[in-house]
């Protein structure tokens, strides 16, 4: 009776703090994504005196509730193995969960980061189909996803990734102008892989944009130093040093300088 009284405080006193978190944004939490992951961190066994099973049955208590952000981070510990055993399936339920039943959330509002990267989550999950779910690959449904977050949301991930898609031929079909709006938006936005793909196009030229090397190589800076420390940051580097081996020193140049003038306005994106 004692254990679950507790239990039951707890969950009280988290889903009061995602209901207060979701009005008001810590200082350096600028998304719900990153408010829920300071949540967890500040209830862990460490940070907050609470087990790792108590907050398991709080999150689950709170997302019985429909709290997005502790549906968020169960699906996220679960598709990482974070404090449990890594289930896809349950990761998957959890992303659907949200995107389900927030699919109409305000673009501007304080959870839309959430619902958005659960459409892409959920777009990719039903891109290499789930067989362990029953679900099969479905590419137009991905892609559906993926452009409702690209689009309703304007997210800069999904954005960039349909950017991706319109330089397969096997993904919205073949048409580089295409993608380098999308990746353009995305770019804009400060997202790093975005601006390195953009950066290339622009440096080669595609069928209706005339190459222009500066500005692709701006890009291309402007990503490498967005990146860094990050997973992304071997590959974006090694495209920047290849098409810095190819342009002139006066390019190379210019395009520094530019870079350092406009990435100002990325900070804090």
């Amino acid at each position: 009776m004692t254990a679950f009284r507790g239990i039951s405080l707890i969950s009280v006193a988290v889903s009061a703090l995602l209901a207060l978190t979701v009005t008001t944004l810590p200082a350096r939490a600028q998304t719900a994504a990153d408010a829920a992951l300071e949540m967890a961190n500040t209830l862990d066994g460490a940070g907050g005196g609470v087990s790792g099973d108590a907050l398991l049955s709080a999150l689950e208590g709170a997302a019985e509730a429909g709290q997005p952000m502790a549906l968020w981070q169960l699906g996220t510990m679960y598709e990482n193995g974070e404090g449990v055993a890594k289930d896809p399936v349950k990761a998957f339920g959890y992303f659907s969960q949200i995107a389900n039943q927030h699919a109409d959330t305000p673009p501007r509002g304080v959870e839309a980061d959430i619902v958005a990267q659960s459409f892409v989550k959920v777009g990719e999950y039903y891109r290499d189909g789930l067989p362990s779910a029953g679900i099969p690959a479905d590419s137009e449904r991905s892609h559906t996803l993926l452009l409702h977050a690209a689009t309703y949301f304007g997210d800069a991930d999904a954005q960039y990734r349909v950017g991706l898609l319109y330089l397969q031929d096997d993904g919205l079909g073949y048409n580089p102008l295409q993608s380098a709006r999308w990746l353009s938006l995305a770019a804009r936005k400060g997202h790093g892989p975005a601006q390195a793909q953009l950066g290339e196009l622009m440096f080669n030229g595609i069928k209706g944009i005339e190459a222009q090397p500066v500005e692709g190589l701006m890009w291309m800076t402007m990503a490498r130093d967005r990146v860094a420390g990050t997973a992304d940051e071997v590959w974006v580097t090694e495209v920047l040093n290849k098409y810095l081996a190819l342009a002139t020193p006066e390019a190379r140049a210019e395009a520094t300088e530019l870079a350092a003038q406009i990435s100002p306005q990325f900070d804090g994106l």
